[in-house]
């Protein structure tokens, strides 16, 4: 098809996932669905040509870049080799490989890989895990699923429960029962200690506990935590935060699940967040950069404990996935891994991670810049009307500012990332691995151009 032909199929048959599809209606280019036919290395290039810096790695997927022939070549050998084959009762090697691999590097006795298609199908697997051991160990009543307020974790109707996000979920209910918010670690918007992060991060995990004495210790069975929450910005734990919150799920018997479908896999410095920021999980989901996106794939990992009621006689989760571990995705998934290996992919990123954090700070200058916050290759900028103040914006300036204006100019000056205002108004960024000081500084140039001609609008 020529570009023509591409664009009259999109706008008739190709249903596009969390889009206004009346941004395409009409004609003319300005009605145009932006199409992306190739990648090479941290760039993208449209239909047109055009080059655009992939300041989010697709979407926190692409660690290695595009365009790597290690991976494709891997995918192709394993589709001659063995094409398909479910992981139900059987096994194949690479599934076998790559859990070696992975358990190799997660925390703890964090030693059985469940492997799924995805992100979302890993946390539903770790609340369907959940509620069944607690239920074969003499705790049946230990069903209830505490997360944060804002906080994403998924699009099926389980993983949506647990969401955070009020605007997601309404088209949807009624959901699955038995979940509940608690604050989230957004320092920069404290209601209280202000001035004291690790006072804040002590306030914030002990209201877990509140939550957990107000359900009942015995009716909950797991806490779901990102290492650093993604929606509303990139909000990283403070200080003690994640060791208080391992003291509660101790004393209470809950489970503590660390969602790190974006987390893990490099972007904060280690192969898991958790081991980044120091604490130890239960379960671990992830998924996205598992693959570096050659392949879909995601994986919950789980100690030793969560498996023992399952390893004897005819014990059996009754839970499972067709195309999860999918031979071609498991290869694709273990050379990724390997090649992690070969050019110290991790010690790059907390090489260069400081440099990042220094460049985007730069842009605390502008006068709608009020916090640049994340921690290693993972950034939200949050835009104010005023800084002294913190005012945000209205829903009407979101939608003229943010969508109208900056999601747009950051798009047609080069960069492509996200503006969300899934909480407070922020840009999201998250190159892939490989990105250098240069690209920082391509980001940081394109972002200052934008955003200072944004303030005019406010």
């Amino acid at each position: 098809m020529d570009h023509a032909d591409l664009q009259r199929a999109a706008k008739d048959h190709l249903w596009l996932h969390f889009s206004q599809h009346g941004r395409y209606a009409g004609d003319g280019p300005e009605h145009d669905v932006p199409i992306m036919e190739r990648g090479e290395g941290v760039y993208l290039y449209d239909s047109h040509g055009k080059r655009y810096l992939d300041g989010l790695a697709g979407l926190f997927v692409s660690q290695l870049g595009h365009g790597r022939r290690e991976l494709a070549e891997a995918a192709a050998k394993q589709a001659e080799t063995l094409a398909f084959m479910p992981l139900w009762s059987y096994a194949h090697p690479t599934a076998i490989e790559l859990a070696d691999k992975i358990a190799s590097y997660a925390p703890g006795d964090l030693n059985r890989v469940f492997f799924t298609s995805g992100g979302g199908e890993a946390v539903e697997s770790a609340w369907k895990l959940a509620k069944d051991y607690f239920k074969r160990v003499g705790k049946p009543l230990k069903h209830k699923v505490i997360s944060r307020a804002i906080a994403y974790h998924g699009t099926t109707h389980g993983a949506l429960s647990i969401t955070g996000l009020p605007g997601l979920k309404q088209q949807f209910e009624p959901l699955v029962p038995s979940t509940f918010r608690v604050p989230n670690t957004n320092f920069y918007r404290a209601p209280l200690h202000q001035d004291d992060a690790a006072a804040f991060g002590r306030w914030a995990a002990d209201q877990i506990e509140v939550a957990i004495l107000n359900e009942g210790p015995d009716s909950v069975a797991a806490v779901f935590l990102e290492p650093v929450q993604n929606a509303g910005g990139c909000f990283p734990p403070p200080p003690g935060y994640f060791e208080r919150v391992r003291e509660i799920c101790d004393e209470y018997d809950v489970l503590l699940v660390s969602d790190e479908v974006i987390c893990a896999y490099g972007r904060l410095g280690e192969m898991f967040g958790a081991t980044a920021l120091g604490y130890q999980p239960d379960i671990i989901t992830s998924a996205k950069g598992l693959t570096s996106g050659y392949a879909p794939l995601g994986a919950m990992i789980v100690s030793d404990r969560l498996f023992e009621p399952f390893a004897e006689g005819k014990a059996m989760f009754a839970h499972g996935y067709t195309f999860g571990g999918h031979p071609v995705s498991t290869a694709v998934g273990l050379r990724n891994m390997q090649l992690f290996e070969e050019e110290g992919i991790l010690a790059g990123v907390r090489e260069r991670a400081p440099q990042l954090r220094a460049t985007l700070e730069r842009l605390l200058d502008l006068p709608i810049v009020g916090d640049v916050r994340g921690e290693g290759f993972f950034y939200g900028i949050e835009l104010v009307k005023d800084k002294a103040t913190k005012e945000s914006f209205t829903a009407e300036e979101c939608e003229r500012i943010l969508y109208g204006f900056v999601s747009k100019g950051l798009f047609e000056e080069g960069l492509y990332c996200r503006a969300d205002d899934r909480g407070d108004p922020v840009i999201q960024l998250s190159p892939p691995l490989v990105c250098t000081q240069e690209h920082f500084d391509e980001m940081e140039q394109i972002l200052r151009s934008v955003l200072d001609k944004a303030f005019t609008l406010i």
